[in-house]
């Protein structure tokens, strides 16, 4: 019972934002991929506020990813398509992540992203800085470029400090 009550201690989540610009493009249905900013994560804040430390993960997983639109407010993702996006760190292995396929045409300015199941993160997360690499399909022409916030939640389980 009281190694139940310890691990509850050792398990938390990260969350994050980040952004990237789509811009306007001339050519439908291509595949292209966006530049995003590196993500540094606050990972020994959390791990001290955790009583852990980074070497000390066991596991960690993308529980939720949501990308919504910042700029131009009149904006909506149906111009989109398809989108895939995968994680990368230096000296890793890029992995997919997430996808969302044939978006709906619904005026919406938010979308949650289908979350690649049991894919262990931990060592992007250990690595400090990570990159999220978002290939995206649009169906309909861009005419000005657009502004969105990735929103993460990555779910970590590690062990206590001293035991």
């Amino acid at each position: 019972f009281s190694c139940k009550k310890l691990d509850k201690h050792t398990m938390f989540n990260i969350e994050s934002d980040s952004e990237t610009v789509i811009g306007s493009v001339i050519g439908v249905n291509l595949p292209f991929n966006l530049p995003t900013p590196t993500i540094t994560t606050n990972i020994e804040q959390e791990m001290e506020e955790n009583n852990t430390h980074k070497d000390l993960i066991e596991y960690a997983n993308l529980i939720e990813l949501n990308l919504s639109i910042k700029s131009p407010e009149s904006a909506n993702f149906d111009f989109l398509n398809d989108m895939e996006i995968y994680i990368d760190a230096d000296e890793l292995q890029q992995q997919k992540i997430a996808e969302i396929h044939d978006i709906p045409e619904n005026g919406s300015n938010a979308i949650s992203l289908e979350i690649i199941k049991n894919i262990d993160i931990q060592n992007y997360i250990k690595a400090d800085k990570y990159y999220l690499n978002i290939t995206v399909k649009t169906d309909k022409i861009i005419l000005q470029d657009i502004t969105l916030n990735i929103h993460s939640n990555v779910f970590v389980d590690a062990k206590i400090l001293g035991l």
